[in-house]
């Protein structure tokens, strides 16, 4: 894949684009702005006397400011069916999408409103999973129902575009910590991963409009509610991908299994799901694993794949091992 896999600023460059940005606003959202976090985007807090907003900065190379306004319209029409989602700001061009250049490159940037609540980790209890379910459930509805406009534009989530040698982001071949003489074993799981998928099909009951990144970075707990942020990603895709998401580089994680039970209770309170449903579980959860193995792979140096425990990819290679074995189990725990 031609397109860079991680951004290429430094923070300082970064800092001085997000400056820009937030000039094209009106005098109330002027503020202290600050760096709050840098993985797929570079993310600000921008602090004024009497609010707070979050600014996200694009990387290049992803999406085009037709897909990001096209995610903007997404949320648009949850929040119009009452369904708490981010809520972009308009600058005083009336425009939600500013474009940014800088040496030769340009960036895309959005202003949101603050969503208050802190970031679950996994000693987050199994509930907070069940209320995840329930929320899920409620943004698939309304994606099976929702008639996008003509321009509405978003990223493909299929077997190839996640674990394929031109993935989106990048191959997992390529991942540090996996051994060449494993490779085989991965494709062989990759391999029954796609039969899997090509018998379950992409009908529009199985596949459609969804966020494509639930985890646990991309939720906050709130006065025990669990509030959904980051659309970024979202994308036409399998529903259930979006629980294999919320497992995303803890599947190995001894809680795992118990999670999957306690978002699929969530979910099935609102979408029953079929025999069909439940038999691809195993072959989403261990597709998105590798999926999180390619982006590994792209995304070295961020804070998220510095902290993963050294033994993540023999973890990995495990669950490979278990799929191919008993491929009717979840490849979920230890």
């Amino acid at each position: 894949m031609s397109a860079l896999q991680y951004e290429t600023l430094t923070s300082s460059q970064l800092t001085q684009l997000a400056l820009r940005a937030l000039k094209a606003y009106p005098d109330s959202v002027q503020g202290e702005l600050r760096l709050l976090c840098r993985s797929e985007n570079a993310t600000f807090v921008i602090e004024t006397p009497t609010q707070r907003y979050a600014l996200r900065l694009h990387r290049g190379h992803y999406h085009d400011q037709q897909a990001i306004e096209s995610e903007l319209m997404w949320l648009d029409a949850l929040r119009a069916a009452d369904i708490q989602a981010p809520e972009a700001l308009y600058d005083r061009q009336g425009e939600r999408v500013q474009k940014l250049q800088l040496d030769g490159e340009h960036r895309y940037a959005v202003i949101f409103h603050w969503m208050d609540g802190e970031m679950p980790t996994t000693d987050v209890s199994p509930e907070a999973f069940y209320q995840l379910g329930e929320i899920t459930a409620q943004l698939h509805q309304h994606s099976r129902q929702w008639q996008a406009p003509a321009a509405f534009k978003r990223i493909i989530w299929n077997h190839e575009t996640m674990v394929g040698p031109q993935g989106h982001w990048g191959d997992w071949r390529a991942a540090s910590g996996l051994p060449a003489e494993e490779h085989p074993l991965v494709e062989a799981a990759l391999t029954q991963i796609q039969q899997a998928l090509i018998e379950y099909g992409q009908s529009p009951e199985r596949y459609g409009l969804i966020h494509a990144d639930l985890r646990l970075t991309n939720l906050l707990r709130h006065q025990q509610q669990t509030r959904v942020i980051d659309f970024d990603d979202c994308g036409q895709g399998w529903y259930l991908h979006d629980l294999a998401a919320a497992l995303s580089f803890e599947e190995h994680h001894p809680n795992a299994p118990l999670w999957a039970e306690r978002w699929l209770a969530g979910y099935q309170a609102h979408c029953p799901l079929s025999a069909a449903d439940l038999a691809v579980l195993p072959s989403l959860f261990l597709q998105r694993r590798l999926q999180m193995t390619a982006w590994i792979a792209s995304h070295a140096e961020t804070e998220t794949v510095r902290q993963l425990d050294a033994d993540w990819m023999q973890h990995t290679l495990r669950l490979c091992r278990q799929y191919l074995a008993q491929p009717e189990r979840w490849p979920l725990g230890c």
